[in-house]
């Protein structure tokens, strides 16, 4: 819908789409199909010869002078893949003695090198608080599982909690998978799913803030839980 607005306004738009079926319902002016995962809209990570004939290929379709157009990106990557991620309801809860906090300050070392060798690049940075106070997020998502009034000083006024925890469960996700792809290099995408939901007390987390999310009956809150923990 902002690329039709954006179009009426005498910009042409493009995109790239993971979902066929709703961008065939939605008609957006132009839009790239690829054949990735969630989470993977350029492909592979580490592989910029590919993602860059994504790019290159969500631009050409700027030629077009009107639309609606779907073109398909043939692409074999992930040909016989079970493209599914994994998620928190189908995994089973972890056993691990670890602290959610313990977690943090044993893969930051590795979240540190693989920001390192990708000059600087993280997915980290959506609720603005810096990865060196991560400790201080997992006690602000514990104390709100605990029932009590919690917040964070670093919460914009204008953020509600509920959508701020979102922020934060997001960062610290991201946090987790790039410390793992350093940790675990040659991981796929099912297994990062897999590890992080069965395998991390941070995975338990995230179940309790969706679970307190879901208590109050909330319609908007829902939508809420439900991306932090499907």
């Amino acid at each position: 819908m902002i690329a039709r607005v954006l179009e009426e306004g005498g910009l042409a738009t493009t995109s790239v789409s993971m979902v066929r079926e709703h961008t065939e319902k939605v008609k957006p002016p132009r839009a790239l199909f690829v054949p990735y995962p969630f989470g993977r809209p350029l492909g592979q990570p580490e592989d910029p010869a590919r993602q860059l004939q994504v790019i290159r290929a969500a631009l050409a379709l700027l030629q077009e002078p009107r639309g609606p157009v779907l073109a398909d990106h043939a692409d074999d990557a992930y040909a016989g893949q079970d493209l599914n991620l994994p998620q928190a309801a189908a995994v089973p809860q972890a056993a691990t003695e670890l602290s959610v906090a313990d977690e943090v300050t044993a893969l930051r070392p590795y979240y540190e090198q693989w920001v390192a060798a990708h000059d600087g690049r993280t997915a980290v940075g959506l609720s603005g608080i810096d990865q060196r106070r991560f400790r201080g997020v997992v006690r602000f998502l514990e104390a709100y599982t605990a029932g009590e009034d919690a917040d964070l000083a670093e919460r914009p006024a204008a953020v509600p909690v509920p959508q701020f925890m979102r922020w934060c469960t997001d960062d610290l996700k991201a946090f987790y998978f790039e410390a793992r792809m350093r940790q675990k290099p040659n991981s796929t995408f099912q297994e990062l799913h897999q590890w992080f939901w069965g395998e991390t007390a941070a995975g338990n987390l995230f179940r309790a803030v969706r679970d307190r999310l879901k208590e109050s009956g909330d319609p908007k809150l829902d939508q809420i839980a439900f991306g932090i923990a499907r």
